[in-house]
């Protein structure tokens, strides 16, 4: 795609729980990149921890299922649904994120079907991987 959706343009998630910046790349229903830049101000970061902000590992592989998401929403075939989480496995946490890193966040969707589908994904901190994990996801009407 040339003209490539703002996050907000595809996903129905808004501020604060929208965790992609950009999107960079989607081939439809089948992979999708963006970045998501942590400025500090974010509202987890004032719990998560006084004195020594970090990402909860946990809204990493939720940015990460957003561009999926974006894989997934992009696709004709699935307009008027929505995905929601069915599951996550072995996701790994690599790397601490801290207020001021840029992730980019690349997904690989699996297979597909029209009530659910699978995909991979990693959150990169400067090339490395700081999260990586499977998603699993039921489609739902809209």
């Amino acid at each position: 795609m040339n003209n490539l959706p703002q996050p907000s343009d595809l996903l129905p998630h808004r501020a604060p729980f929208l965790f992609v910046d950009q999107l960079t790349e989607i081939v439809p229903g089948v992979s999708a990149s963006g970045t998501w830049k942590l400025t500090g101000d974010e509202f987890f970061f004032a719990g998560h921890f006084p004195g020594r902000p970090t990402l909860p590992g946990v809204l990493m592989c939720e940015a990460i299922a957003q561009v999926g998401a974006a894989a997934v929403l992009a696709d004709e075939r699935f307009a008027g649904k929505l995905p929601l989480f069915g599951g996550l496995d072995k996701a790994r946490f690599r790397r601490q994120v801290v207020p001021g890193d840029e992730l980019t966040l690349e997904v690989e969707l699996g297979r597909m079907s029209a009530r659910a589908g699978k995909g991979s994904g990693k959150a990169l901190l400067d090339g490395e991987v700081a999260c990586q994990c499977e998603l699993l996801f039921v489609l739902v009407d809209a």
